[in-house]
């Protein structure tokens, strides 16, 4: 991470971000094309690796 307090974000807040489903979210972060943590049993993704996976996602379209 770039920052010391990087920003976390929720499962729907990515969503809504992604403009995709929960399961397509869920799938992304299975298959570790997105990072994701975990704090007390919450599932947490770091909105620079949303950053990150659509940089590659424009890259990979180059």
């Amino acid at each position: 991470m770039t920052t010391a307090t990087a920003e976390l974000l929720t499962v729907p807040e990515v969503m809504a971000r992604l403009k995709v489903g929960r399961t397509k979210v869920y799938d992304l972060i299975r298959t570790h094309r997105l990072v994701s943590i975990k704090v007390d049993g919450c599932r947490r993704i770091p909105a620079e690796s949303v950053g990150d996976f659509i940089r590659r996602q424009i890259e990979g379209r180059a």
